[in-house]
């Protein structure tokens, strides 16, 4: 098996074993097989398992069809999303730029900050103008307000004639402050004047000149906390915080991940020269059950590692830095020694469930349980989630809604 996913990782391997158990079963399943079927076989049930696994290719190059459709209409700025949050935040964005002046973008580290600011500039009345960004924490302290503001000739020593700031660099355009809890409290109070009044001075000068430019704020920090411990000035925050964007982060958007990750394969596919036309099933389980600290930022930079690496049509688990293959799952990643026992269950049931294509039988026999007590899981367990996978499952067991795409 692992010879013929390493020649052809989009291969489906349907194994029989001659001593079949549910442990053997789901390490073969872990491992890329589709289906582990007991000997000795019925030739009826083989070819109805023949019949669903040739269902499933189909159904996954419809899937992959219409992914490429969706791609299209979730595309924003550079950006892809399909979950409340973002289309939200897309919304807002739309709705904003067009009139704001200030704006502060929050959210972790990776989970796309600058790209929103672009957005706003690119859809605001100042396009063609210039974007320009200071990254906060790359600026020597000591030269926050000659980078920002600019000096004059002698104003200090080094000076050795005038210079322009980013802030009159950007007239009539736009700032983008990157990590602005970076910033050194003295400077924040003249950038308060700056974002009030439209006017700045040049470090060494006494001469006020105005500017004409739309600022935005990003950070990953706790502001409020910030205020609390003086690190930051509580008018400065509430002057850029008059409109506030809020990036989740990509385990809160987990229906994303799929669009995400053609999303980057086929940039890096063009920006590599290759032909990459999909990731195989293990690796797309790998990628589903990664708790990605790194938000969207790390699974990009895994892709674009993956597609650098790979010698195949597919990205498979072996293109993955060695990290990855070995990072702690999603469901550990969260403590599972606080998680009821109902809980972990439930999840691994639905595991096992989408991992053999819905196949309500086949789920009961790895899990060594009856079919009864896989509904009685499901139900008690998460009685509205439960019942909507009952619900779902009542059909042939090759439902889409349950495999991981």
């Amino acid at each position: 098996m692992e010879r013929i996913l390493d020649w052809d990782p989009g291969a489906q391997v349907l194994l029989l074993a001659d001593y079949y158990s549910a442990d053997l079963a789901v390490a073969d399943i872990r491992q890329g097989a589709c289906d582990c079927l007991p000997k000795p076989l019925e030739a009826a049930a083989f070819w109805a398992r023949i019949q669903e696994l040739l269902n499933e290719a189909r159904q996954r190059r419809e899937t992959l069809e219409l992914d490429e459709k969706l791609l299209e209409t979730y595309r924003f700025h550079g950006m892809v999303g399909r979950s409340p949050q973002m289309l939200e935040t897309f919304a807002r964005v739309r709705r904003v730029a067009p009139h704001f002046r200030v704006a502060l973008i929050s959210g972790a580290t990776g989970t796309g900050k600058e790209l929103i600011a672009q957005a706003l500039h690119a859809l605001s009345p100042v396009a063609s103008r210039r974007f320009v960004v200071c990254n906060c924490p790359a600026v020597v302290e000591t030269l926050f307000e000659s980078e920002l503001f600019g000096h004059v000739k002698g104003a200090f020593t080094g000076a050795a004639q005038d210079r322009v700031g980013l802030f009159e660099y950007a007239q009539g355009g736009t700032v983008f402050l990157d990590e602005i809890s970076e910033m050194p409290l003295s400077t924040q109070s003249k950038l308060l004047r700056v974002v009030q009044n439209q006017e700045l001075q040049r470090v060494g000068s006494s001469e006020v000149r105005k500017v004409d430019v739309r600022v935005i704020a990003a950070t990953n920090r706790d502001m409020p906390a910030m205020i609390a411990e003086n690190r930051f000035r509580e008018d400065l925050f509430y002057r850029l915080s008059m409109v506030e964007l809020k990036l989740p982060r990509l385990a809160e958007r987990r229906e994303d991940l799929s669009l995400l990750e053609r999303h980057f394969v086929e940039q890096f596919a063009r920006a590599y020269n290759k032909r990459i036309t999909g990731i195989s099933r293990r690796a797309q389980a790998l990628l589903a059950r990664y708790s990605w600290p790194g938000n969207v930022r790390e699974l990009e930079n895994v892709l674009g590692h993956a597609c650098m690496m790979t010698e195949s049509d597919f990205l498979d688990t072996r293109d993955f830095p060695e990290g990855l293959r070995g990072a702690t799952p999603l469901a550990a990643a969260s403590d599972p020694e606080m998680i009821p026992l109902s809980e972990l269950e439930r999840r691994y049931t639905q595991h096992v469930l989408v991992r053999v294509g819905g196949n309500k039988l086949h789920a009961a026999q790895v899990l060594g349980i009856s079919r009864a007590t896989l509904y009685r899981i499901l139900r008690d367990a998460a009685p509205a989630q439960g019942k909507d996978l009952i619900d779902t499952l009542a059909g042939p067991g090759n439902n889409p809604r349950l495999r991981i795409q």
